[in-house]
């Protein structure tokens, strides 16, 4: 089992919350190949987007429903600073997780997190759980207290 993976497990565990990872024979990479393999909805999918702040350089996440965008005004306001896109070197430093499998939750260093209010129409959502393959299920409520993400409107 790869650390990545181990982390998010632990954390579900450490949360007194089941463990749901499953491990899925195709690839999760994108919202649309995990709300396959998930037999769910698009928008029930997290889709963990990281930005770096202009003038702090820390990594923010920003958990947007399967169908949604992220609006870089919106994000940057709800930010309180200019954003920019992460690149992978320092996403995988940061988080643990190397992009295509960044989970909302189990991070080497929590970074600044954002729920998308979208994903609260559900009682279950889908996210990745540390690798391509790889995806957890959690209440919505359960996913934005453990990564610590306030609810605010950042998508286009």
């Amino acid at each position: 089992m790869s650390k990545s993976l181990k982390r998010v497990r632990a954390a579900l565990l450490a949360a007194a919350l089941p463990d749901t990872i499953c491990e899925m024979p195709e690839s999760t990479r994108t919202a649309a190949e995990a709300a396959a393999a998930a037999g769910c909805e698009i928008d029930q999918i997290t889709k963990s987007i990281l930005f770096a702040g202009e003038e702090s350089g820390a990594l923010l996440l920003f958990l947007t429903a399967g169908g949604n965008q992220v609006d870089p005004a919106k994000a940057s306001a709800a930010a309180g600073e200019p954003l920019a896109r992460a690149d992978a070197g320092q996403v995988r430093a940061v988080t643990g997780f190397a992009i295509g499998g960044v989970a909302p939750i189990g991070h080497l260093t929590p970074p600044r997190a954002f729920l998308d209010p979208r994903l609260l129409d559900f009682a279950e959502v889908w996210a990745a759980a540390g690798t391509p393959r790889h995806i957890f299920s959690i209440a919505p409520q359960d996913m934005a207290r453990l990564a610590g993400a306030e609810t605010v409107a950042f998508t286009a």
